[in-house]
């Protein structure tokens, strides 16, 4: 080997190479094998590497490629038999959840509807609107009376049809009538839908009082706390009507008011205390594009409609400072164990915080732009005013005014709320933006409750 190597390449008669030389001997092929995957099972398909010119064709499979070959076939087969199995599983789970639901749609009770005549609804703002125009497309023959206090809201309906401050391009239902005379509104009602913002609802029902039926139904859309007093609509209500036993219901969860104009899918949550009462009102609301859920947790659905807003206010101050989404996942994340951790102390259920009411709202009204408080947040963070702010808004953004009375009832049940009480202090010009990112990101590293 080492005489072959010190050879020289050239012989006399300057031939490049002589046939003699070893460079010349044909050498024997040696084949390689690659395994190579060939299906997405664990079996891998051999790869022979071989000459160039020799006929692959004519190439005989080792013994162990025959096997490996006959195993990813067998193998492929199996995947395939499996993939059948799955796909019947899940096609028999849907059409068994089909069949429940037409055999209870079959069963659902729809004399409600059928009985009621006249439903009337205090405010002519924008989800009152949208509610008005959603129990009109229930049924033609019911009488909607929107009981409105601005004169020229209440022309546009009678005249054009539309709510012109709220929405002028949107037609409502010919059965919807506007007036601004209480006794009209509520004589003979068979329920009231009450849209009037919290902070405005005592002096507002202690005026019209005197023509509310003791058993007529109140449903309150509004959401938040009075400011003074710390009260609820649940607490609201039958205080300025002068009657404890006034029958009350709870409408809340994740709904803007545009969507339900444009009828897209929605599903809410009816609370009473009253079983029979919320299976009534669940009838009066359900139909192809609203979902109606039933509680009895009026304190669970109460108190996250209030408090949601609040931190929608903390979430649109972390998007008007930039502070990108990791920061936008820790706040509403530490915002809702807030919501839970008082609302359980107040007596409210954690699987109503969790739901549609509780951590479906929350996300809707802190993530979407439609959101009058997440905007209120979103402005302040870019450094507006809030006076401005509010002056700018044809809206009421309840989070506002409900922040300090949160902030009241943490300190009443004995509960630390970083977050919200941050957005109050904002709220009173007390605390920046800026600062109030800075203390909270400084607090006490703390094990996860």
């Amino acid at each position: 080997m080492a005489a072959s190597l010190l050879e020289s390449p050239f012989l006399s008669n300057r031939q490049l190479f002589s046939t003699t030389h070893h460079s010349f001997q044909p050498q024997k092929p040696i084949p390689i094998y690659y395994c190579v995957p060939f299906s997405r099972s664990s079996s891998a398909c051999p790869l022979r590497l071989c000459a160039v010119g020799e006929n692959v064709d004519s190439l005989a499979l080792p013994p162990l490629a025959k096997v490996v070959a006959e195993d990813s076939v067998q193998d492929n087969r199996v995947s395939l038999e499996r993939s059948k199995d799955r796909r019947k599983v899940v096609k028999l789970a849907w059409e068994k959840l089909v069949r429940w639901s037409r055999y209870w749609r079959s069963k659902a009770k729809t004399d409600v509807l059928e009985r009621t005549k006249k439903v009337v609804v205090l405010g002519g703002g924008s989800f009152g609107t949208a509610i008005a125009a959603h129990v009109a497309h229930r049924k033609a023959e019911l009488e909607i009376n929107m009981l409105v206090r601005d004169p020229e809201v209440c022309q546009s309906i009678n005249e054009s049809h539309c709510n012109c401050k709220y929405f002028p391009e949107h037609k409502l239902p010919e059965n919807v009538i506007a007036t601004t005379d209480a006794k009209a509104a509520l004589l003979c009602a068979d329920f009231c839908f009450h849209a009037v913002p919290v902070q405005f609802s005592s002096s507002f029902l202690k005026g019209i009082a005197d023509y509310v039926d003791p058993g007529l139904p109140f449903i309150s859309l509004s959401k938040g706390l009075e400011l003074n007093t710390l009260r609820m609509m649940s607490q609201i209500i039958p205080r300025a009507l002068k009657n404890s036993r006034q029958p009350y219901v709870v409408l809340s969860g994740p709904s803007f008011a545009l969507e339900l104009m444009n009828k897209l899918p929605t599903a809410m949550v009816v609370a009473s205390k009253d079983k029979k009462m919320a299976n009534s009102v669940q009838q009066l609301l359900a139909s192809r594009n609203m979902r109606i859920n039933t509680s009895s947790d009026v304190t669970g659905v109460e108190i996250a409609g209030a408090l949601k807003n609040v931190l929608a206010i903390a979430a649109g101050i972390v998007e008007g400072l930039n502070l990108g989404n990791n920061s936008m996942a820790a706040l509403v994340a530490q915002g809702c164990s807030e919501i839970r951790w008082l609302g359980t102390k107040m007596g409210a259920k954690s699987t109503t915080l969790t739901g549609l009411s509780g951590t479906g709202d929350i996300m809707l009204t802190c993530f979407v732009n439609l959101s009058r408080n997440r905007t209120v947040g979103v402005r302040l963070g870019s450094g507006e005013k809030l006076d401005d702010i509010l002056n700018s808004m044809n809206q009421v953004a309840e989070g506002v005014s409900t922040a300090g009375a949160v902030i009241t009832l943490a300190q009443k049940y004995k509960v630390k709320m970083p977050v919200l009480t941050a957005v109050a202090r904002i709220i009173d010009n007390e605390l920046t933006p800026a600062k109030a990112v800075y203390e909270l990101m400084n607090l006490p590293q703390v094990e996860e409750v």
